[in-house]
């Protein structure tokens, strides 16, 4: 009998992540409690902030209902949104921060009747609780180098993360950049997949994509600080005659790039709609900075570009490596520019869909369940 889980992640639902693509096939045969964020950092006193920790303090919901039927939440999961205490620094508040998620979920896993569960978790906060569940395996997925990502309490996770790999009994990462960073008796490499059929399959353009016979750059994905916006500003300058197409939340930067008049910023798309506009426009950006956190990451649209079958253009960093033989790596303004111009020129390309069509989530999620059967 397959052993249940109880997930400590991200908010369900919006753009899946990598864990809720992973959990959301494993609960085909699996049931999963799945606990939305309890945070990665103290909030401060922005108002986003405020309103974010009121609802966390004084909101707890179960639900077993997704928003629609795209995402729709499988029944065999459970989501809880509990009330916490973001990433406390102090012994005391670690403790009232842990009873209260213990006291919260205690009767909710109980009701859901879970088989010998094992305990995952994508976040160094939950140690504090890894050990008051009920569980007697623990699982780290480490997606992120929390040491050098944006928005996070870099020492209070860093201190957890240390105690949280010291009682792990499987570390999984998303790189092989952060697998190098663990012991490897424990640790399993387990790069992120694709959702290769909707990717691939050919589907309508999307309406407000522009459409008035100019080729077009497309990036989707966090408008965060991490894109480079001076190579990209440059880019969309040495090439009036493109339009530059942005979807995603922008950040301030991001918006600064409407002050050139080709320039489009469509906001967030729903995941289903994305292959709506790659497979559509001429070529796919990854226009990273390169720091720490880059180094580390594995993106998620990398492998989904790859599937659409256009062209993709991309700053170096070390995930890229493994498909340099389609991915137009580039250094500079001047360079991107010059790529874009030559894929202007291409076809869509069935080999780099080839390349990676064994690499879909399905296969990612049936490797890692031998690995969660053996512990």
């Amino acid at each position: 009998m397959k052993r249940d889980l109880i997930v400590f992640g991200e908010d369900w639902g919006g753009l899946p992540s990598s864990t809720q693509h992973l959990i959301r096939r494993l609960s085909q045969d699996r049931k999963i409690v799945w606990v939305n964020s309890i945070g990665l950092r103290r909030p401060t006193l922005t108002v986003n902030d405020c309103k974010r920790a009121w609802q966390k303090l004084t909101t707890r919901s179960v639900s077993n209902k997704g928003a629609s039927k795209t995402c729709a939440t499988p029944q065999s999961l459970t989501v809880v949104n509990p009330s916490t205490l973001p990433a406390p620094r102090t012994m005391l508040g670690r403790k009232l921060a842990a009873g209260m998620l213990r006291n919260q979920l205690a009767p909710i896993i109980a009701q859901a009747n879970l088989h010998n569960p094992i305990l995952w978790t994508s976040l160094p906060t939950a140690v504090d609780v890894s050990d008051q569940l009920g569980t007697s395996s623990l699982v780290y997925y480490c997606g992120d180098d929390f040491s050098s990502l944006a928005g996070v309490d870099h020492h209070t996770v860093a201190q957890r993360e240390q105690e949280l790999v010291e009682k792990a009994d499987l570390i999984l990462t998303a790189s092989e950049t952060l697998f190098t960073r663990f012991s490897d008796k424990c640790t399993r490499l387990l790069p992120h997949g694709v959702d290769y059929s909707l990717f691939s399959t050919p589907c309508p353009r999307a309406e407000d994509l522009p459409n008035n016979g100019r080729p077009i750059a497309g990036f989707y994905g966090s408008l965060s600080e991490w894109l480079d916006y001076k190579m990209l500003a440059k880019t969309i300058t040495l090439l009036p005659d493109w339009d530059f197409v942005f979807i995603g939340k922008p950040c301030e930067a991001a918006l600064a790039l409407k002050q050139h008049d080709n320039v489009t910023l469509l906001g967030p798309k729903s995941h289903h709609e994305l292959p709506g506009y790659s497979q559509h426009w001429s070529a796919s950006l990854l226009p990273f900075t390169n720091n720490d956190q880059i180094k580390a990451c594995n993106p998620l649209k990398l492998r989904e570009y790859l599937a659409a079958g256009r062209p993709v253009i991309s700053t170096p960093f070390p995930a890229v490596n493994e498909y340099r033989t389609f991915v137009s790596v580039v250094q500079n303004a001047e360079e991107m520019a010059k790529a874009l111009r030559n894929a202007a020129e291409q076809e869509p390309n069935a080999h780099q869909q080839t390349a990676v069509s064994a690499h879909t989530w399905d296969a990612r999620a049936e490797k890692l369940a031998t690995w969660l059967d053996a512990l």
